[in-house]
């Protein structure tokens, strides 16, 4: 089975993350959006562009989004199979946690790894 084939996201949280979202468009040129983060879509010349993109994204410190996680970021892996790998996780004695969501935006789940960290699985929608 195939497991991880990329990243999907990275997301971490500031103090400040108004500051922070323009200090990286200003210095390093992010594509800042309202919505707090960006989308770096594959499209470089020396690779055939595929529709994928990873979302960068800066959220209030202090959130829930991370939790049970420890960290103050979180990584999102893009799956081939959500469903088939989260059970692969249980049965190798993963943390999984029971929650999944399904939307628009694909099919996602998280584990816990051993030091504590949320991370983010992710099944694109069909098509992209």
């Amino acid at each position: 089975m195939k497991r991880v084939t990329g990243i999907g996201g990275i997301f971490f949280n500031a103090q400040d993350p108004v500051a922070l979202r323009a200090w990286y468009a200003r210095h390093l040129g992010i594509d800042v959006q309202d919505w707090g983060g960006a989308a770096l879509l594959w499209d470089e010349e020396a690779r055939k562009p595929d529709g994928g993109m990873t979302v960068w994204s800066i959220g209030q410190a202090g959130n829930e989004h991370f939790a049970p996680g420890r960290a103050n970021f979180m990584i999102n892996y893009r799956v081939a199979d959500l469903d088939a790998l989260l059970q692969a996780l249980r049965d190798e004695g993963c943390n999984v946690m029971d929650k999944t969501d399904d939307s628009e935006f694909g099919k996602f789940g998280w584990v816990i790894d051993p030091e504590g960290n949320k991370v983010e699985l992710w099944e694109p929608p069909a098509g992209s």
